[in-house]
């Protein structure tokens, strides 16, 4: 069962009204504490999000049997927290532990309450804050921060600005040559860890391979600086690429043995399913190294992959002074005036000026009337906001 919050103060514990946070700090946390604290003391607020929390939480579950879960309020606090401020769990995983101020946003005492958090906890519980949940409480978020807002602008009309950003993924320079080297390292390691799991002979030597697949890969780069010529650079190219093919028919056989094994579990199958993965990618690399290098053809874009991890990542130039290039997934948000976000949009190969008239749209039909004034909530497109690349 889960609780929304404990309402019984315990010895040593500090109302989440009487918080108190640094104003003159520049951090990000105590900004997003503040918004969190809003929430809790705002009664019609609270008691929206709850209920949207209880209903949208796991529905199939009776919360009323079973072991005591982690409290819905220590949920959305960890999980706008994560979001918001950017980290990974392992740093949440630190903050939840050692900062003071948040551990009594969840609840703790400061001087006797050890209560401790794992990973693995934080991982089960914020991870139920699904895409679609996240979006509807933004929407209660942001229609409490209206009402807020709209006691000091009674009338006034909401204007949105639309624009979009980078969100830059994890991922190194691409190049042919080093997206080859990663998809053969991959199966590789994987192929030889289900030998060594299984206790086969077969790849016995793939770190002795891998590392003079790395150096050819490493002389391609050496070929091409300065005034190499070309037939040096093609020759590197074509070293490379036999040794990547013989590689490939090497894993092959070993791959087809441990396919038709009995007893595999799911794990060892899933593992199988990346390595076939990986050798696709290899296998695509090869071919548009020989089109590029040896035939001289023009690669297409849009046949072009910039990480084989995390294969949605694009090449976009928006022509920043000193970012010529970025890599990794537009979002395109739009904002009011009161810096509230009222919509956004993963971009997948979009532009701005062909989405913003759609999201502005979208948004004035999700904004309800504000109670209690007579505030028009219509947005109008700004007119710096038409035309934005």
């Amino acid at each position: 069962m889960r609780q929304v919050i404990n309402s019984q103060l315990e010895f040593g514990q500090v109302d989440i009204s009487q918080i108190k946070f640094d104003l003159k700090s520049r951090d990000g946390m105590p900004r997003v504490l503040r918004g969190l604290q809003h929430i809790y003391v705002t009664a019609n607020l609270r008691e929206a999000v709850f209920e949207l929390l209880e209903k949208e939480m796991l529905p199939t579950i009776n919360k009323g049997n079973g072991r005591r879960g982690m409290e819905l309020w220590k949920i959305l606090v960890l999980g706008v927290l994560r979001l918001d401020l950017n980290i990974d769990y392992d740093h949440l995983h630190d903050l939840v532990n050692n900062h003071s101020t948040l551990r009594q946003m969840l609840g703790h005492a400061d001087f006797y309450d050890k209560t401790y958090y794992h990973v693995q906890t934080l991982k089960d519980n914020v991870g139920l804050l699904s895409e679609e949940l996240l979006i509807q409480l933004n929407e209660l978020i942001v229609n409490g921060g209206h009402a807020l807002v709209t006691k000091k602008s009674d009338g006034e009309v909401l204007h949105g600005r639309c624009d979009s950003f980078v969100v830059e993924t994890n991922v190194h320079y691409p190049t042919d040559s080093s997206l080859l080297l990663d998809a053969l390292r991959k199966v590789l390691f994987l192929s030889a860890d289900l030998c060594a799991k299984f206790e086969l002979s077969d790849l016995r030597q793939y770190r002795y391979n891998f590392r003079k697949l790395k150096y050819t890969q490493r002389q391609i780069q050496k070929s091409r600086r300065g005034k190499a010529l070309d037939d040096k650079v093609e020759s590197a190219y074509r070293a490379y690429i036999n040794l990547a093919e013989l590689e490939l028919v090497k894993v092959t056989p070993v791959l087809e043995n441990l396919k038709q094994r009995e007893d595999l579990n799911l794990i060892d199958k899933l593992s199988l399913d990346d390595i076939n993965r990986y050798v696709a990618h290899a296998k695509r690399q090869i071919k548009q190294i020989e089109r590029r290098v040896i035939h001289g053809e023009i690669i297409p874009h849009s046949e072009k992959i910039f990480s084989i991890f995390e294969p949605h990542t694009e090449w976009i130039s928006k022509g920043k002074a000193g970012v010529p290039v970025e890599l990794g997934m537009r979002v395109c948000v739009l904002e009011d005036q009161h810096q509230f976000i009222l919509h956004h949009v993963v971009m997948e190969k979009e532009t701005d000026d062909k989405i913003a008239i759609t999201m502005v749209e979208s948004s004035q039909k999700k904004i309800p009337p504000a109670k209690g004034s007579e505030l028009r909530q219509r947005l109008s497109l700004s007119s710096e906001s038409r035309g934005i690349t």
